[in-house]
């Protein structure tokens, strides 16, 4: 393998670490070479991208290495958070968005069996994009919050209200049998 060839499955690696980041010794276990080849290759990805003044950037950070952006450019990432209208929601977020939305109000713990996925990052994004709120908690042990679309949420989507909502899919899916079987029943 050329070194080209290994930086490139550093970089891959360090980016699917993500905020935990990874060890040069874990690197040098998967990519099953010696951990200061793998360290020297990070040095080199590190003066690489000052050179070609790339927007991102290795650091290293309690011995894992994780990609970063740029200190001088945060303003403009402020910028790009402040503009919830601007910017589109992941998949995973308009799940939790419509689960949210057609459960209010619900937990966390609730959303996530219903997606059968972690819901944190998906909520922590709506929130922040003012789309759901804090409506409440529930009584009993740890007190969950339970979380509601707010009228940010109605004028995203062009809703005057909740009851605009159109049917969910399950439910028109639903219908649509029992038709089918309504439908054959009065044939027989």
């Amino acid at each position: 393998m050329d070194y080209n060839h290994i930086k490139s499955i550093i970089e891959g690696l360090i980016f699917v670490a993500g905020d935990e980041g990874i060890e040069a010794k874990q690197l040098a276990s998967i990519i099953e070479i010696d951990q200061e080849t793998i360290e020297d290759l990070i040095h080199d990805m590190q003066g690489d991208y000052k050179r070609e003044h790339r927007g991102l950037q290795i650091v290293q950070i309690a011995n894992a290495y994780l990609l970063t952006t740029l200190p001088d450019h945060a303003i403009y990432f402020e910028r790009l958070a402040s503009s919830p209208t601007h910017s589109t929601l992941s998949q995973a977020a308009l799940e939790t968005l419509a689960i949210i939305a057609y459960k209010q109000p619900i937990t966390r713990a609730e959303v996530e069996e219903i997606r059968g996925v972690k819901s944190e990052k998906a909520i922590n994004t709506l929130n922040s994009k003012g789309l759901i709120k804090e409506v409440g908690r529930v009584e009993g042990i740890g007190r969950p919050i339970l979380y509601g679309t707010t009228i940010e949420f109605l004028e995203y989507f062009g809703l005057k209200n909740l009851e605009q909502l159109p049917p969910p899919k399950e439910t028109q899916e639903l219908n649509e049998e029992e038709d089918l079987f309504s439908f054959k029943y009065q044939e027989e």
